[in-house]
Parts: C-alpha cells; sequence; structure tokens
C-alpha cells in the first residue's frame, strides 16, 4: 500500500510533533497497540483501570496527543483511552476507510473489543463525531453514553464560503509554503490563537496526502434507529459544520439525544474554556 505520507523526512517531522505535545501534556500514559480488520491502531490510555472507560476520538488531520489535550481532566474521574484514527497523521496504520458505509463504526467497535471494554462512554470532536455516528449506526453494544462536539455527519456548511475561507489559504500555502496562508486557515475555524496547531498543520499540508472527500450526512433512517444517549454540543459561528443548523436537523431525526449546547461565541474549534466546560460535562455523567 502506497504511504500517506509524501516522504520519510516530512513523516519523521510530524510524528516528532505528535511526540513533542504528548510530552508537553505531562502525564502519565501507556500506548496500546491494537490489531482490526483494517489495519493496527495506536491507542494512548491514561488514568487509572477501575476508573469507568471513556474513548475520545480526534478530529480530522489530528492525532490521539491532541485529543487529550482538548479532553483534559477526564482521568480525574475516567480511565482515558485516546485513539489515533486510522489514515490520519499518527501512530496507526494509514488505511483510508469510506466514510460512506459504516467500516469506521466496525473499525472503532473492533478496537473496543480489543481493549476488552465495557459500557465505554465515548466522546468526540469534529471527524470524530462521525466515526462516534458511524459506531452507533453499527450496534450500540458495549457503549454506555456520547458526547460529541462540533461533529461532522449531521450537517455541512457553505461549500463556497468553505472552498473561498479554509481550501484556497490551505492550497496556496501548500503552493508557497507562506505561514500566512495556514493563519488564515486557523482564523476562519479556530476561536483562539493555537501555536501547536499552526506547527503541526504547516507539516500535515506540506507533507501529508489528505482526505478530501465530501463529508456526508446520517439519513433519518439510520439516525432514528440509534438508541444509545447522547449529547451533542454544537458552535454558533461553526463554518465547516453551522451549530444552529446542526441542532435544529438533530432534533427532529435523533430520538436518542439527551441534551444540546450551543456555544455561541465559539468557531469550529472550541478555546480553552469550552473546552473545560465540555469536560466538567463529561465528568459529571458518572
Amino acid at each position: 500500500m502506497e504511504s500517506l505520507y509524501k516522504s520519510e523526512t516530512g513523516k519523521a517531522e510530524i510524528l516528532n510533533l505528535y511526540n513533542q505535545k504528548l510530552k508537553d501534556l505531562n502525564i502519565n500514559y501507556q500506548y496500546h497497540e491494537v490489531e482490526t480488520a483494517f489495519g493496527k491502531t495506536n491507542v494512548i490510555v491514561t488514568g487509572d483501570a477501575p476508573k469507568p472507560p471513556i474513548l475520545i476520538v480526534h478530529g480530522s488531520n489530528g492525532c490521539a496527543p491532541i485529543a487529550l489535550e482538548t479532553y483534559f481532566g477526564l482521568d480525574t474521574h475516567f480511565q482515558v483511552f485516546a485513539v489515533d484514527a486510522l489514515a490520519q497523521p499518527n501512530k496507526s496504520a494509514e488505511t483510508r476507510l469510506s466514510m460512506k458505509n459504516v467500516d469506521y463504526g466496525q473499525w472503532l467497535h473492533e478496537v473496543i473489543d480489543s481493549l476488552e471494554l465495557k459500557n465505554v462512554t465515548l466522546a468526540g470532536f469534529s471527524f470524530g463525531g462521525l466515526v462516534i455516528l458511524k459506531a452507533l449506526e453499527f450496534k450500540d453494544a458495549n457503549i454506555k453514553e456520547v458526547f460529541l462536539t462540533a461533529p461532522a455527519y449531521i450537517v455541512n456548511g457553505n461549500p463556497i464560503k468553505a472552498l473561498f475561507k479554509v481550501f484556497i489559504p490551505m492550497k496556496r500555502y501548500i503552493r508557497t509554503k507562506k505561514s500566512k496562508y495556514v493563519e488564515r486557515f486557523l482564523n476562519e475555524l479556530f476561536t483562539e490563537k493555537d501555536a501547536f496547531a499552526l506547527q503541526f498543520l504547516s507539516k500535515v499540508f506540506l507533507h501529508f496526502k489528505m482526505d478530501f472527500t465530501s463529508v456526508p450526512v446520517i439519513h433519518r433512517r439510520e439516525a432514528n434507529l440509534i438508541k444509545t444517549p447522547f449529547t451533542l454540543i454544537a458552535a454558533k459561528n461553526d463554518l465547516m459544520f453551522p451549530g444552529e443548523k446542526m441542532l435544529k436537523r438533530a432534533e427532529k431525526i435523533f430520538p436518542s439525544l439527551k441534551e444540546t449546547i450551543l456555544l455561541k461565541h465559539s468557531k469550529h474549534v472550541q478555546n480553552k474554556s469550552d473546552n473545560k466546560m465540555i469536560v466538567d460535562l463529561i465528568n459529571k455523567s458518572i
């Protein structure tokens, strides 16, 4: 299989940043390597085993250390399993799955089963939300509750706006290597500046073959079949997946929707204050 990394040097630069982010978190952790039908999956585990399990999934072009930072503090009440999604710039296999079927759902259940997790809580951001919804479509077994933040797969934003504000700056950076274009990209999607995101995505855009497949949206019939209770947190100023539009559709199609929250001052990627609020909300769910 052809690598998703454009060069070994580029791969090393991306994984060095991965390792640096994990080190900067200053947490005790273990690596677990899980075999699935779709390839090996890397999982970072932190927190004590007697605590209830929570599995967290990062967004597109991300990695487990970023998810651990986003959901920092869950280990006070949970044992945390941060998964490196397949075909992303991280330490899992480079097998690219389709977003149009339930392969991502099957893959995540294989990870859960291999880790022998029972009654697990799931939390995911953006693309991670799509993965979790696919898992709920595949089967409800062993999943206690779900928390989704600005998830893909419920609604999509205006494609023309996304083209001019997100994809064209990305392409211009790839062509020119001028960091101002990455900064423009980040300014449209991030609520507050993130120095690591600038570093990491600057390398990813140049050295990783990203997936530009259009993101599908869940059909009402599949949404109606989901029984697992979940909380949906949407961002009002989200260019990719508009918050008000998302909540309006979710309330119509998901019978298991437990709670909705609209972050009124947030873009697609939340700030530290909103992330802390989300972590507190999840911790109180026990």
